[in-house]
């Protein structure tokens, strides 16, 4: 396919079925990889990612079938990639996520946004459905209930706390109440709590944030627009809403069905969540915020940018602001500070990365490509040294990056404490990988 302006009258020539949208058609594994450079030693494990490979022509980026992306990583090599589609019940015969009678079909999955490792499950995740279990070779085990236990579908952005091993998510999408349920594994992946959550009205609650205190859910002004689900033109079926307003949630983690406490904030939409950390009597939320989003469309013509907001327990005011004015997407942060104040958030711009220090906003870049033929890089995940001291400069970034000069992709390793410097290593990949959402690093 060729990156050529695309159609918008058909769905084929989306702009996610051109350039490095574009889905690959096979299914590779390739071993011993070309290096350019070096890959430090002690870096042992697996580094996946998800995102939509859609196998023909669909309505929305966000609804292609999920392929995942690995790379093998030991003793100073990359032992293999490997790409795989999750193959989910639906996968070779589809069947709708909605019943007839309006209820929900949790097999029913596209699989396509996030992978996550947990008391020795690896899962890959879309935010309608049951998780799917996958091997770290990224053979498809099945879907994942946790013993029959979840009833509910599962976010995308499940949270694992690093001082507890807890897993905590929610699942939303019912048509009829609770639109919200909050969920609670433990370290061993027993699911302990189910907690229903009132909203006024099913909205698109993507993303959460978590502290060592409280669990914040976001009910934002994206509704669920019937007229549109009843289309069926492959759009997403929720739209901004005026009158919805706008609200944080907290609970406390120590009394998970005690009173859900909200905060009216500014209207906006946050696809993802940077941090989030109690300091004092002030909870601080850090995450990527869009002014306004599908209005009209469910499109990608908004722009968010870094965002802090910072609750007054005691007063119960709330105050909010830019970080920074880049354009930003896909923050990461060292996952071993999640609940605390990490000082540095990592996200996706135009043609290369950008590290926010989160205390001072303060940024610095690093590029990929050139002017002329700019790379393009996706989310970056940070792996620590198991040598070094455990702080966020000790360590590296690997993130896929598309090179539209050749129209390929590599696998590149930065350094975390020389972020602007060249990488450390460029794993060159039999082929391209697409754009796509969420990966995790998996320590062997």
């Amino acid at each position: 396919m060729t990156d050529t302006a695309p159609d918008q009258t058909d769905p084929a020539r989306e702009i996610f079925q051109v350039g490095n949208y574009a889905p690959v058609p096979d299914e590779l594994t390739a071993t011993d990889l070309p290096v350019e450079g070096a890959i430090p030693p002690e870096i042992d494990g697996w580094y996946l990612r998800n995102g939509p490979n859609p196998r023909e022509a669909t309505g929305h980026w966000f609804t292609g079938d999920g392929m995942i992306h690995g790379v093998r990583i030991e003793n100073g090599r990359a032992a293999w990639y490997r790409n795989r589609w999750v193959r989910t019940d639906s996968f070779i015969d589809p069947f709708p996520v909605y019943n007839e009678d309006g209820t929900r079909n949790l097999r029913s999955s596209v699989a396509n946004t996030h992978v996550v490792n947990h008391a020795g499950k690896t899962l890959a995740l879309v935010e309608s459905s049951l998780p799917y279990e996958i091997t770290n070779d990224l053979e498809t085990v099945g879907a994942y209930d946790f013993g029959g236990k979840l009833t509910d579908a599962m976010t995308a952005h499940p949270k694992i706390c690093p001082t507890t091993g807890e897993l905590h998510f929610f699942g939303y999408g019912n048509i009829f109440t609770p639109h919200v349920t909050y969920h609670r594994a433990d370290a061993n992946g027993e699911l302990v709590i189910d907690r229903p959550l009132e909203v006024p009205a099913l909205t698109m609650m993507h993303d959460f944030a978590l502290t060592q205190n409280y669990v914040v859910f976001m009910d934002l002004p994206i509704v669920f627009n019937f007229d549109i689900a009843m289309r069926g033109e492959g759009d997403m079926p929720y739209r901004w809403d005026d009158s919805y307003g706008a609200r944080f949630g907290l609970l406390r983690r120590d009394d998970p069905f005690g009173e859900v406490r909200w905060f009216d904030i500014d209207p906006c939409y946050v696809f993802h969540v940077a941090n989030a950390y109690d300091a004092g009597s002030t909870l601080v939320l850090q995450a990527v915020r869009y002014p306004e989003l599908w209005r009209d469309n469910g499109g990608f013509d908004a722009e968010g940018v870094m965002w802090t907001w910072r609750i007054d327990l005691g007063t119960g005011a709330v105050s909010e602001g830019p970080l920074d004015d880049r354009i930003v997407e896909f923050p990461r942060i060292d996952d071993r500070l999640a609940t605390l104040p990490a000082r540095y958030a990592v996200s996706v711009g135009d043609a290369r990365l950008i590290r926010h220090d989160l205390t001072t906003g303060a940024a610095e870049e690093h590029g990929f490509g050139t002017s002329e033929s700019p790379g393009g890089p996706g989310e970056a995940v940070f792996v620590p040294s198991s040598s070094g001291p455990a702080d966020e400069s000790s360590g590296w970034y690997v993130a896929y990056v598309y090179d539209p000069a050749r129209d390929g992709s590599d696998l590149v390793i930065i350094d975390a404490s020389d972020f602007t410097s060249p990488p450390v290593a460029r794993i060159k990949l039999p082929q391209r990988v697409p754009y796509g959402f969420h990966g995790n690093w998996i320590p062997a």
